[in-house]
């Protein structure tokens, strides 16, 4: 790739998806052939200790503890966001204002207002300036194929969804107060954390939108400890442990703008269940069945017979073929390489990625509608009100 353009990367926030991301900046150039070669310049942190070991280990050039100075690096012409949600809207609004594309982890913000905010900048940057948002089962191989065949026809009619988001690792009553349990920094818990992931996979395997839900969230758990901390001996449990301020668990009925029937369950205490991020789409002429727990097979049904198993790792199949020989499954960190492909041609080329901000902007909606109907016993409530 050294006689390809060079595009500097600032990325911010190096956790969870800070390491996975950097995996997928490190490894894209090596699989697909890219109209630019992506230089990972600069990673920032909170704490400059931290910082610059995680540049040391994921592969930075140079470590920053102000976002603010990254953006203003001139070797970062892409910044991207990893940060928690209560962030994410001053961040890509500076660097859309700053002229440098953006790449921001899901759920775009933390409320509809943010979010809001985001799609106003995005628009307001030149068109040569791109964002994008980043729900990464898109690029599921498997889920990608999911729509190839809903485009095709071949479902017919759709008329049910399914879609569940099973996690376990809140279970635990002692586990800690982290930041995704607090709403000031997060937003919403399992609805936006997860939930957002499914109605975002809904909405682009159908082609259709979520336009109203009926809805209900719970918090099983309400105090948990501190985070990091040890009340003492002699300390009580409310002087030892903080409030949960978010859902546990999110559960909502919706109607798609086809006409469709949904349902959509997202929880951090189904316990057992460590990553089942699961779709099933029931059509006219057919049905499709997807489990990311085994994120390398769809199910599918059609013309009236049983569901048979697509091993999704042919050279034809979404992304599949930039990998290994068929029956060589691919994993997790492979649905940010192909992200990270995608946003790069689009840079390269005018294109406008997808999901976009408004696509984010659009799913932050259908969270929103989903908390008011739950404040409100679970009335029916329209996205758009």
């Amino acid at each position: 790739m050294s006689d390809k353009t060079t595009i500097g990367v600032g990325m911010i926030g190096y956790a969870f998806m800070g390491r996975v991301h950097s995996q997928a900046w490190r490894s894209v150039g090596a699989f697909f052939d890219l109209p630019l070669a992506p230089r990972m310049a600069a990673i920032c942190g909170r704490s400059k200790e931290r910082t610059e070991a995680a540049a040391a280990q994921l592969g930075w050039a140079a470590a920053e503890t102000d976002w603010r100075a990254l953006i203003e690096r001139d070797d970062v012409q892409i910044v991207d966001i990893c940060t928690p949600g209560d962030s994410h809207a001053e961040i890509a609004v500076a660097a859309l204002a700053a002229g440098k594309h953006v790449l921001c982890e899901k759920p775009l913000a933390n409320t509809v207002a943010e979010a809001e905010a985001m799609v106003r900048a995005a628009a307001a940057a030149p068109s040569s300036v791109k964002s994008m948002v980043a729900f990464n089962y898109r690029r599921v191989p498997a889920i990608a194929l999911a729509r190839r065949y809903v485009e095709e026809g071949r479902l017919g009619e759709i008329r049910h969804v399914r879609a569940q988001y099973l996690q376990d690792w809140i279970v635990d009553p002692e586990f800690p107060l982290v930041w995704r349990l607090q709403k000031d920094k997060a937003g919403a818990g399992a609805l936006g954390d997860i939930g957002s992931h499914i109605v975002d996979a809904a909405e682009y395997v159908t082609g259709q939108q979520v336009v109203g839900v009926s809805g209900l969230t719970e918090t099983f758990v309400k105090r948990r400890p501190l985070a990091g901390e040890s009340a003492g001996l002699g300390a009580s449990r409310a002087e030892s442990t903080g409030e949960v301020t978010v859902d546990d668990a999110a559960l909502f009925i919706g109607r798609l703008s086809g006409g469709a029937l949904a349902s959509f369950e997202a929880t951090r205490f189904a316990t057992g269940r460590k990553n089942a991020m699961r779709l099933e789409i029931n059509g006219g002429l057919g049905s499709l069945a997807f489990d990311f727990e085994s994120m390398n097979e769809l199910w599918v049904s059609e013309g009236g017979g049983g569901f048979e198993r697509i091993l999704v790792t042919e050279p034809d199949h979404p992304y599949a073929g930039a990998w290994w020989p068929p029956g060589h499954g691919l994993g997790y960190e492979h649905t940010f390489t192909h992200e990270i492909k995608d946003f790069l041609e689009a840079v390269a080329t005018g294109a406008d990625p997808s999901p976009s901000f408004a696509d984010g902007l659009r799913v932050q909606r259908v969270l929103e509608a989903v908390e008011r109907s739950a404040a409100d016993g679970g009335r029916y409530t329209n996205v758009e009100d």
